[in-house]
């Protein structure tokens, strides 16, 4: 494991940058604002340098995103065929996470600061320690030598934003707050970012919300809110599943759920499984049963089965977590 006292791995890392010229980013499937924020940093680094960077995902970016330099620019691809010089692979436990082909033909670089990480790359720099991967970008472009120009602060403050959950989760540092300050200085405007990301609701978003809201169930301790979403009540709305984003973050908000887990449909009992927890409740160590990962407090994972049996599995496993953070 390479955190921020191996300083070496960083350098390694630049030196491997600063020794090629044509570049590919990817990040894992269904990007959300870290990987998104944390490619498009890095892209405009290298571009910086004189160097190309091509920034691939197998899912769009969600729609809020769009107003952000460079996001429409995304090429949304199954695989490459020109690995190019190097592959960046950003948060991704292990490369079949990106959703894209090709990429292992390349000489690939992997920066996560996600638990579980395979060290699948050619040089692996793993920090978990960080609050987002933009921090490690950050770290990076700094490294680098690259002025924090606005279009590269604008996405570390976008990874950073929502990758803390607004603020909300336990792995924020001061140096978290220090790398925001910097982005101000650099001209980001954090109101008309967080409008930007959380206030762009459609009519069938907020349909969806109150649908979903509707069904929700809470266990006997009131402790761990279950939501779940099938396509047909997203259609039903007038919605997307681009739409749920967030969702998940509002039962949090009563003062009693400790915990939340959310089912969304994505085949014939074929299900992703958000959840997101308060404080010292562990949920990274379910998702990592089921071959997920994430963070303590914000993690996935996917699970086949009954969606009435999966949701027994996951109450329990959830509320083993909640015991043990309550005794500890």
């Amino acid at each position: 494991m390479t955190t921020r006292t191996e300083p070496q791995t960083l350098a390694r890392v630049a030196a491997e940058i600063r020794a090629r010229q044509r570049f590919v980013i990817a990040s894992h499937v269904r990007p959300d604002g870290d990987a998104i924020g944390s490619q498009l940093a890095m892209a405009y680094a290298l571009r910086a340098l004189g160097k190309q960077a091509r920034v691939v995902n197998r899912d769009p970016a969600p729609p809020p995103f769009f107003v952000f330099p460079g996001v429409p620019d995304i090429e949304v691809a199954e695989r490459v065929d020109d690995a190019a010089d190097a592959v960046i692979v950003m948060e991704s436990g292990d490369l079949s996470r990106t959703g894209v082909a090709g990429l292992d033909r390349g000489f690939v670089i992997n920066i996560d600061h996600h638990l579980g990480n395979a060290l699948y790359g050619a040089v692996n720099w793993f920090d978990v320690s960080a609050a987002a991967c933009g921090e490690m970008v950050f770290d990076l472009v700094r490294e680098l030598g690259v002025p924090l120009t606005y279009e590269i602060a604008v996405h570390l403050y976008i990874a950073i934003l929502t990758d803390t959950g607004s603020f909300h989760y336990s792995n924020i540092s001061p140096r978290t707050f220090d790398i925001c300050r910097q982005c101000v200085e650099a001209g980001v405007h954090p109101p008309t970012v967080a409008r930007a990301i959380f206030d762009s609701n459609t009519l069938g978003r907020l349909k969806l919300f109150g649908a979903v809201l509707s069904r929700m169930a809470l266990d006997a301790s009131g402790r761990l809110a279950t939501l779940t979403v099938d396509r047909q009540l997203a259609a039903d709305c007038g919605a997307t599943y681009e739409d749920s984003e967030g969702l998940i973050n509002l039962p949090l908000t009563v003062a009693d759920i400790q915990a939340v887990v959310f089912f969304k449909e994505h085949g014939p009992d074929d299900w992703r499984v958000s959840m997101r927890s308060k404080g010292g409740i562990d949920i990274n160590a379910v998702a990592r049963e089921f071959g997920g990962g994430g963070h303590k407090n914000a993690s996935g994972c996917s699970a086949a089965g009954r969606i009435e049996e999966l949701a027994v599995l996951f109450r329990g496993k959830i509320l083993e977590q909640i015991h043990r953070a309550v005794v500890s």
